[in-house]
């Protein structure tokens, strides 16, 4: 991928405050794409966490489906070779896929980037890390309120 930026399908710009459901995915495969191997590694854990195997076995070919098979029964340690056949697509929709299941697990990309040396000199990187905040911003708020209506 060469596009560099929060737009990549003529969705709303992110200048005007809000982050589609395709712009983060779309950043994340290009952080993906330019990350090391290990920091790659780090990004699929992290996004893998969540999301149970049955959910994995209908995204990207159930690739990573895989990739949690054969971590089964242990923690999920994702390896190098295990991202052989992961590509940018595959991520997008794991990404996409992560959102619809935990945002937060998505949200907490923003610390796993800007603790990386490698990953903060990423342009996308850069644009996620202020997408996620802003939305993490936008939406602190409004849950604080549903949790004071609580009894």
């Amino acid at each position: 991928m060469t596009f560099i930026g929060p737009n990549p399908i003529g969705s709303t710009p992110a200048s005007a405050g809000t982050a589609s459901e395709t712009e983060i995915p779309a950043l994340v495969a290009q952080v993906y794409e330019a990350a090391p191997a290990e920091e790659r590694c780090h990004l699929v854990e992290t996004l893998l966490r969540p999301l149970g195997v049955l959910s994995l076995v209908a995204i990207a070919h159930g690739v990573f489906a895989k990739i949690r098979f054969r971590s089964a029964g242990h923690e999920l340690k994702v390896r190098v070779d295990d991202l052989r056949n992961v590509s940018a697509a595959d991520m997008m929709a794991l990404v996409h896929h992560a959102q619809q299941v935990s945002i937060e697990t998505v949200d907490s990309l923003v610390q796993q980037l800007s603790s990386s040396g490698s990953m903060t000199s990423s342009a996308a990187a850069i644009v996620l890390v202020g997408l996620l905040v802003q939305r993490a911003r936008r939406t602190t708020p409004m849950q604080a309120r549903d949790a004071s209506l609580d009894p």
